[in-house]
């Protein structure tokens, strides 16, 4: 293998590439030196920072700022807002997931997704068919479908959500066969890019219509609604939405969790090497359809089981939801945010519907145009988004008192002639 060639792979499995050759190879015919070539020693790293795993700071950091989030996310409800205000926030927070699994799928692996709406539906109606069957009496059938058909027992696409379990696997399951057969489909034809991005924009506009045909199995437009209870709890009383924020907190949290741990392993190390260059990593010897496939399929997992806990909190799931138009503000919550920065999606969904919902209030006319101009100005002027800002705000600030490390950061040697 090549010296280049060994340096890319070295690179793609995080050895070191450092050049180790000896002074010998530098040697022409007859064992004549070429000359005074300078030899590179290995160059020390930035004081506090190591390779990921070492202990350092580049190490820790994360782990610190997780744990900070994680103790003010739950601490959150507690200090501010009343009930009312928790079930918006646990709504928000499930927006967070989503945008999570889309940072892992567009941030990372390049892969432009306008339809995460499906699979975010998919979840939600899981949940909520499993909902309407627990307003009823064990046998009976969903109060819509005594409207809108002539059925006299449950059909069997609803039978296997009678099971709570049973509805929480496929919430995340049905996703993420959906995503790994499209993504197979279109994968392995090179389809990329805008292509890419117009295709799965047209499954969520498919999957609203074939909600919408079908009033008898899902209640058409109208969507499913009534829920009275929540997992044997009252829907309308205080605690419940305190509970069900925490069950939105404790879901991202173990979500970014998960996320943090894909995008630091190796194959999250490959999925970026696919979003910068596809023909590389199949030079190398890796299929970039199924690398490209498992990212968008984390991505639409998440997504689905987002939607699961969106469900009880919505309190309604309709088509509407979940269409082209959703799904195309899912990309502006991490492109705000910052896109390629698992944080960065995080506040970008919060930042985003915190203030849809207060700009709204105020001036329910003229919030699309804010949106509108917000995003423009963040793609014109900041790509990297609010989490981009802010690292290089942090960057700018801490390089005025970061000790310089001791020593050349690279020192050359003169071959003797």
């Amino acid at each position: 293998m090549s010296g280049d060639a060994a340096t890319k792979v070295g690179f793609l499995v995080g050895a070191d590439t450092t050049d180790t050759t000896p002074a010998a190879e530098a040697t022409g015919p007859g064992g004549r030196h070429r000359g005074r070539e300078p030899r590179a020693v290995r160059t020390p790293g930035r004081l506090g920072r190591g390779p990921a795993g070492s202990g350092g700071l580049g190490s820790w950091a994360p782990r610190g700022a997780y744990v900070l989030f994680a103790v003010a996310l739950l601490a959150f409800p507690r200090l501010v807002g009343t009930p009312t205000d928790a079930r918006q926030w646990a709504e928000w927070l499930c927006y967070a997931i989503v945008a999570v699994g889309l940072d892992i799928a567009w941030g990372y692996g390049g892969m432009l997704a306008l339809g995460q709406g499906l699979f975010f539906g998919l979840g939600a109606y899981a949940m909520a068919m499993h909902l309407s069957l627990e307003q009823v009496p064990d046998g009976s059938l969903p109060s819509f479908m005594s409207l809108y058909s002539d059925n006299t027992e449950l059909p069997l696409i609803w039978r296997p959500f009678q099971s709570f379990w049973i509805t929480v696997i496929a919430a995340v399951a049905v996703p993420a066969v959906v995503a790994m057969l499209l993504g197979l489909l279109v994968f392995k034809r090179r389809i990329r890019g805008p292509y890419f991005a117009l295709l799965t924009q047209a499954t969520a506009v498919i999957f609203a219509l074939v909600l919408i045909g079908n009033l008898k199995l899902t209640a058409g437009f109208n969507g499913l609604t009534g829920f009275s209870t929540i997992f044997g709890r009252n829907k309308y009383a205080p605690e419940t939405n305190s509970w069900l924020y925490d069950l939105a907190a404790v879901a991202l949290l173990v979500v970014l969790g998960v996320a943090m741990i894909v995008v630091r392993s190796r194959f999250g190390k490959l999925l970026q090497a696919t979003r910068d260059s596809e023909d590389r990593v199949r030079f190398l010897g890796y299929d970039p359809a199924v690398v490209k496939t498992i990212g968008f399929v984390i991505a639409a997992a998440m997504a689905g089981a987002a939607g699961a806990i969106a469900a009880p909190v919505f309190g309604i799931v309709s088509p509407g939801q979940f269409d082209y138009a959703p799904s195309i503000l899912m990309i502006c919550w991490v492109a705000v945010g910052g896109r390629g920065k698992l944080g960065g999606a995080v506040l970008g969904a919060l930042l985003v519907n915190w203030t849809r919902v207060t700009v709204s209030d105020a001036r329910p006319d003229d919030w699309q145009y804010l949106q509108g101009a917000l995003f423009v100005v963040i793609l014109a002027f900041a790509p990297g988004g609010f989490a981009g800002m802010i690292s290089s705000g942090w960057q700018r600030a801490t390089a005025k008192v970061r000790p310089r490390p001791s020593g050349h950061a690279l020192e050359l040697e003169e071959v003797p002639a």
